[in-house]
């Protein structure tokens, strides 16, 4: 039984996610009491049509193969994500300019300590983390160097990436976070015609700012926020990084103020 395992196992590191359906496949059939001989007979060898054979007596161990493989997958991904975070935590720390690049910050002008934010105009989980984001730089910005990072979900929220386009133009007349703050507390309003109502109300050359949210510009911005997502691993939002310490989700506002005092301990 083990050396079924130890096949399938190999089987799913060599194949990847790309069989796992033909052993789900396999799973029903045999599950459902159909006759394996078919597969049997197309078998290159007497060990694999003696695995097949196995299976159908005890499908439960292929699920086990299965289920093990995915949750050493899962380990991998959370590994090279912890490795990345602690690369782009340990650039912050010693020399953020390159991870900050262009994007819009506020607070404090050292750089010491530097909150990455990555979000998207249309998650709600984003909305409510901004409230408590206004309230953590309200108290620490004096200490704290906010950064915006745009992640925009597009597969799930199609005006993720119009808001994104949309407050990076308003960023290019110096009106990122007043147009940020109106986005994020108006979500249900999302979409062209209040960003130009915004952007009307916000006083901006409104020619400037649709030539700006249409422009290779902004999608170079955001293409190079979604990389540097990609590098860490990001599969959501909102996604905080302070120095080196991640914050993932809505989380409270005790959350930051501990990774605070955390990444101020480091710093010495």
């Amino acid at each position: 039984m083990a050396a079924l395992q130890k096949y399938i196992f190999e089987l799913c590191q060599r194949w990847g996610k790309a069989i796992l359906p033909c052993i789900c496949v396999f799973t029903l059939l045999f599950l459902g009491g159909c006759n394996p001989q078919q597969f049997l007979n197309q078998a290159p060898s007497d060990f694999e049509a003696q695995v097949l054979q196995v299976i159908r007596d005890n499908p439960e161990v292929l699920l086990e193969s299965v289920q093990n493989y995915q949750q050493q997958q899962q380990q991998q991904q959370e590994d090279q994500q912890q490795q990345a975070v602690s690369q782009v935590g340990q650039q912050l720390r010693t020399n953020p300019d390159p991870i900050i690049g262009n994007s819009p910050q506020r607070g404090s002008k050292d750089k010491r300590l530097v909150l990455l934010e990555f979000s998207d105009f249309q998650c709600p989980f984003c909305a409510r983390a901004h409230t408590t984001v206004q309230r953590f730089m309200d108290a620490y910005g004096q200490d704290v160097t906010l950064v915006y990072k745009h992640l925009p979900l597009s597969t799930i929220h199609p005006q993720a990436l119009p808001a994104a386009k949309a407050a990076w133009a308003a960023y290019q007349q110096g009106k990122f976070w007043e147009f940020h703050d109106a986005l994020f507390t108006n979500q249900k309003r999302l979409g062209d015609e209040f960003y130009l109502e915004t952007a009307e109300r916000l006083q901006l050359d409104i020619n400037q700012f649709n030539r700006d949210r249409n422009s290779r510009a902004a999608d170079a911005a955001i293409t190079a926020d979604l990389q540097l997502a990609e590098q860490l691993g990001l599969g959501g939002t909102p996604f905080f990084l302070l120095n080196d310490i991640p914050i993932s989700g809505a989380r409270p506002l005790q959350d930051f103020e501990n990774a605070l005092s955390e990444a101020k301990r480091k710093l010495g």
